[in-house]
């Protein structure tokens, strides 16, 4: 094992103090090198790790109970540029050359005989591999088992990454479990984006740096309650594609994506010297329809081609007999998952119905629920998580806890799911999980982090504090225009002609919103029934005619409303795409106008098509740098309202509230904080990272009321989310 210091920090270099800490630990020798004779001053981060002497020289070999990969925890800026490389057996490094190292007779002489001894004891080669004869898994030869936790860099605002990692390796974690998002990463075919709050690498080495393990779940589908399960909206745009099949269509999409993504994640795994100890292949394949092997076969051989013979690739599914056929295939480690209250005995016994020998594997033990727009909050008790987890560990099994941080569905990431009918995911991804959604240690995670301390030493230190949150108050909104009056900002190439409506994924139009406009074709005196046919529309149509709003058309919803005008009025209706289903077998989720809309049974034709680019313009800084619109009509409808604040010298989390309003979206500083709807429910506030606010100069609010705004268009900025309509009574006090 070598650790290289960077030339020129050490821990007597300004700028370069810090203290040395241990993040792995097996059996075997352990060497450290480097220019400075001072360190041998630095310590093991836990207090069953002696410190190393004072008295070590600056290039050294030496036995200790367990290998130990130690690293330097610099006083610099975000990341450290400490590298850690693995190798057996131990090389001295040669050193900077422009630093050449001497040393005298005795050092050399230590060195030869270190080296001796190392030959006769070499620590086996960097290995993760299931044990089918001791049913465990083996790290670097030893038994191992690990305790993990999920949490979604794509949730997390690139600059909470090392918070909330901290947090999981603080409550006693040894791994995390991360997917990683197709659509997230590759928004047009070919047209791949890696970099900011997408980059996966860097997220995958601040992991590697915190000590923590990784089971990554690279998909291509992965569910997650995320758009399409992950998968891009643009395999769509062939519309007889069958998803997650032998489908030459799908295959050829997923083996050019897997070609770029897996080469960035074979370095990172265990065996290579980094920290990646298993890759899942799909999801829960099982709970599809397709039920198609040679699909699982087709992947199996691209991530052996692409990774190797060496990692461990597995599945996971229910417990359901039926689920663990269709997605279990021979060469996967199939695992399992299930929640607390389950009869832990019988679950793990359905999966030594498919894997008879090798390590009990939970993939996903649930510490909470996802929310529904419409629905209660979910919850689960702590004191049920903490003894299902309890009872998973004396039996010896590996669980992940799914999540462990949720984290938040911003943009328009969120998914939906399909119970019997339409279910849109909630913008908060909370989860009631042990890390709340802005990150902050709940009553659940101490009830976890106490049932792991039983089984393994935790870290020694303190669990960092919840993240400082600001209740900012109120600010004042106007209204800028109505969305009908700015078309030509938001769709700048103009509309598209069709006799009939198009979909979302025909004009190639991924997410957000397109308004569809024709004309009434007769004189309506009398009302007249606007109807759309079941399941046209996807997922909810705001009609306006003559830029009057009229109501609402939404998906498994009210179909229908009635219609009074002259021939020749403008009819516009703007759909918006509350999400793709991500689980089950409707994935092929098309939104948009599916279907004609008709007006007293007769079908409705002519229609100029607006895709629209909201976000690009408020990304460009409009409306706040447009001048003023006069804004026409009412409160109603779509409309746009903007307005301005200042942070008071800081710039902390904080929770925005909607008092009146009924539903939209919400930017802050061009950053879309995702879709608010307060007359529905559960959520009741929009988690705002203190990344996204401004310090010494305003921070521009744009939001997108679709429905109907409030008389006096205010915002109140909360220290704490609010969920299922609950207020304190100090905010009923401030209202």
């Amino acid at each position: 094992m070598r650790l290289l210091v960077p030339p020129r920090v050490s821990p007597t270099t300004p700028g370069g103090t810090g203290d040395w800490w241990c993040a792995a630990c097996t059996p075997g020798w352990v060497g450290f090198e480097g220019g400075d004779a001072q360190l041998g001053q630095a310590w093991g981060a836990r207090a069953a790790h002696p410190p190393i002497p004072h008295s070590f020289p600056a290039a050294l070999l030496f036995q200790l109970p367990a290998l130990r990969t130690w690293r330097k925890r610099l006083a610099l800026a975000d990341k450290d540029h400490v590298m850690v490389v693995a190798t057996s057996p131990f090389v001295p490094h040669p050193g900077p050359t422009e630093h050449p190292v001497t040393m005298g007779l005795p050092a050399l002489a230590f060195l030869l005989v270190a080296g001796v001894l190392h030959t006769q004891a070499s620590p086996l080669a960097r290995s993760f591999q299931l044990d089918y004869e001791e049913d465990c898994f083996r790290k670097d030869g030893a038994p191992f088992r690990y305790i993990s936790g999920s949490i979604h860099y794509a949730r997390v605002p690139r600059l909470a990454w090392r918070d909330r990692l901290l947090k999981m390796y603080m409550s006693g974690l040894s791994a995390v479990q991360v997917y990683v998002p197709w659509n997230y990463h590759e928004p047009l075919p070919g047209l791949y984006d890696f970099a900011g709050d997408r980059d996966v690498e860097a997220f995958l080495d601040l992991t590697a740096e915190l000590g923590l393990l990784v089971i990554l779940r690279p998909g291509p589908y992965i569910c997650a309650e995320w758009e399409m399960g992950g998968l891009p909206a643009w395999l769509l745009w062939k519309p007889d594609i069958v998803l997650r099949s032998s489908d030459p269509a799908y295959l050829a999409a997923v083996d050019s994506w897997l070609h770029v993504l897996l080469p960035k994640i074979k370095p990172r795994l265990y065996h290579h010297g980094g920290n990646i100890i298993s890759v899942q292949v799909e999801n829960e394949y099982g709970s599809y329809y397709a039920c198609d092997h040679g699909y699982l076969q087709h992947l199996l051989g691209s991530f052996r081609a692409l990774l190797g013979s060496e990692v461990v690739l597995f599945t996971t599914d229910s417990t359901r007999a039926e689920e663990l056929r269709c997605g279990t295939l021979q060469g996967l480690y199939a695992t399992i998952d299930f929640g607390p209250g389950s009869n832990v005995t019988e679950a793990f016994g359905a999966q030594r119905q498919v894997e008879p020998k090798g390590p009990l594997v939970n993939s996903e033990y649930y510490t909470g629920w996802l929310d529904y727009w419409g629905e209660a909050h979910a919850s689960t008790s702590s004191a049920q998580v903490a003894q299902g987890l309890e009872d998973m560990l004396q039996l010896g099994a590996s669980v992940n806890m799914y999540m462990f941080h949720g984290g938040t569905n911003f943009a328009y990431w969120s998914g939906a799911d399909f119970k019997d009918q339409y279910k849109p995911v909630t913008t908060s991804y909370d989860y009631d999980a042990p890390l709340s959604e802005a990150g902050d240690p709940t009553e659940k995670l101490f009830a976890i982090r106490t049932i792991i301390s039983k089984f393994q030493p935790l870290p020694v230190g303190p669990m960092p504090p919840a993240t400082p949150k600001y209740a900012y108050g109120w600010v004042a909104l106007r209204k800028y225009a109505n969305l009908l009056d700015v078309l030509d900002v938001l769709c700048p190439s103009g509309p598209i002609q069709s006799q009939f409506p198009l979909t979302f994924e025909a004009i190639k139009q991924a997410h957000g919103f397109v308004v569809y406009r024709t004309q009434l074709p007769r004189d309506v005196l009398d009302p007249a029934t606007l109807e759309a046919h079941p399941h046209s529309v996807c997922d909810r149509g705001y009609v306006m005619l003559q830029k009057e709003y009229q109501g609402t058309l939404e998906r498994d919803g009210q179909r229908e409303l009635h219609v009074t005008g002259r021939a020749g009025d403008t009819l516009d209706v703007l759909l918006e795409n509350m999400g793709r289903i991500n689980f089950g077998a409707n994935t092929s989720d098309f939104k948009g106008l599916l279907g004609n809309l008709s007006l007293d049974s007769s079908p409705l034709s002519n229609w100029l098509i607006y895709p629209l680019a909201i976000d690009t313009a408020i990304w460009e800084g409009w409306p706040h740098t447009a001048l003023p619109k006069s804004s026409w009509g009412g409160r109603a409808g779509p409309a746009f309202y903007t307005g301005t604040f200042e942070t008071p010298g800081i710039a902390w989390d904080t929770f925005v509230k909607f008092p009146g309003w009924s539903k939209g979206q919400l930017w802050i500083n061009g950053f879309n904080l995702g879709r608010y709807w307060p007359r529905r429910g559960p959520q009741q506030t929009l988690f705002v990272p203190g990344s996204v606010l401004h310090v010494g100069r305003p921070n521009n609010i744009t939001v997108l009321e679709l429905e109907g705004a409030p008389a006096t268009p205010l915002l109140l900025f909360l220290d704490r989310p609010l969920f299922n309509r609950t207020l304190s009574r100090s905010t009923m006090a401030i209202e």
